[in-house]
């Protein structure tokens, strides 16, 4: 079995940014997916589940409605391990290409009085919901993103050597 390619970023050595996770043809076209990692995974706690539902309801929102960019959005959502998120554009853009994207992104979220898409006909869960934690933590990866802009370790992937067993076969971890 291959290993998929988040399965191939070293978690020990991550930082919070922006990274190409992976590129794929669809229909003749490419596709990237992104990593928007927000917390450090294993040594910071995880963006709490109210405030990362909220934060995907308002970025979503923004993104799909970005008249620049809304026509290559094709998802925007949490990560399962909950220290960030993945975004699927179309295009093959280098993740220093769609910072200033992101940045506007979840700078925006100060600016919501509600969180869009909180019934009970438009979420599954919609009194899972916090938009003042879900402010304090876009507030802190936007701070973050300004602060370190110019340094490459919040662009480029760690990628984890993996061990290959006597027999040839790759060990996985996950």
């Amino acid at each position: 079995m291959d290993l998929i390619p988040s399965f191939s970023v070293d978690h020990t050595k991550i930082v919070p940014g922006i990274f190409v996770s992976r590129q794929d043809e669809v229909g003749g076209s490419i596709v990237t997916t992104y990593d928007v990692r927000v917390k450090r995974p294993n040594r910071e706690p995880v963006v709490d589940v109210a405030a990362m539902h909220s934060l995907e309801h308002i970025i979503a929102t923004y993104l799909r409605n970005e008249p620049n960019w809304k026509d290559q959005v094709i998802y925007w959502g949490p990560m399962g391990c909950l220290t960030g998120f993945y975004l699927i554009l179309k295009g093959n853009k280098k993740p220093e290409e769609i910072y200033d994207l992101l940045l506007a992104a979840f700078k925006s979220v100060e600016s919501w009085d509600e969180v869009p898409g909180t019934t009970p006909e438009n979420c599954g869960h919609y009194l899972m919901h916090n938009l003042g934690m879900a402010k304090w933590y876009a507030a802190e990866f936007a701070e973050y993103l300004t602060a370190n802009a110019g340094k490459p370790e919040i662009f480029e992937y760690p990628k984890s050597e993996r061990l290959v067993t006597d027999d040839g076969r790759q060990f996985f971890d996950s």
